[in-house]
């Protein structure tokens, strides 16, 4: 557990500093945009190998079993996620009604997992993952989030619900292997 741990530590520690705009801004200053990028971009790259090699060797310790129907509405759930995502990369329309994209697939990707999982190093991990996103979201909104103003054609949209569904489908196909946990139990 201390592997997943020290990468939500790394990974979320990383991703809170751009939250506090003053030592992001003197940080910039002091070592340059591009040094910062690139430090900012490694630690999270660290902090999400140890989460990815510490989840797997967590203990599993039980704390409740997941309800029968969890399954069923993660799956139900995960291709809204996975058109979030590409949403906040791609334009489109749902930035229109949206703010935070990306926040909030990460936000229903968690949930969607905490249902399914009942084990300490699950929540620990999900749960982790929808606390950030809330306070990033909040952050976001304090520090002055808007709604886009811009209207693209369907096609982006399009674009975007494709793209999601192609990612969402390669994911579950693959969930065992990338994984070690099959998407339908």
């Amino acid at each position: 557990m201390g592997w997943l741990i020290s990468g939500m530590v790394l990974l979320f520690g990383i991703h809170v500093l751009p939250h506090f705009q003053t030592l992001r801004g003197q940080l910039v200053e002091r070592f340059g945009l591009w040094p910062y990028k690139g430090l900012f971009a490694l630690v999270s790259l660290g902090g999400l190998a140890l989460i990815v090699y510490g989840f797997p060797r967590a203990d599993v310790i039980p704390l409740w079993s997941p309800p029968s129907w969890s399954s069923i509405a993660a799956l139900a759930a995960m291709p809204v996620v996975f058109i979030l995502i590409v949403a906040a990369y791609v334009p489109n329309n749902i930035r229109r009604f949206m703010r935070h994209p990306m926040l909030t697939g990460v936000l229903l990707w968690a949930v969607a997992h905490l249902l399914t999982s009942g084990d300490q190093a699950s929540v620990t991990l999900f749960g982790g993952f929808a606390v950030y996103s809330l306070f990033a979201m909040w952050s976001g909104n304090r520090r002055g989030a808007r709604l886009s103003d811009r209207v693209v054609t369907f096609g982006y949209d399009a674009v975007v619900v494709i793209a999601g569904l192609v990612g969402y489908a390669v994911v579950l196909y693959a969930h065992a292997e990338l994984f070690g946990a099959a998407a339908v139990r």
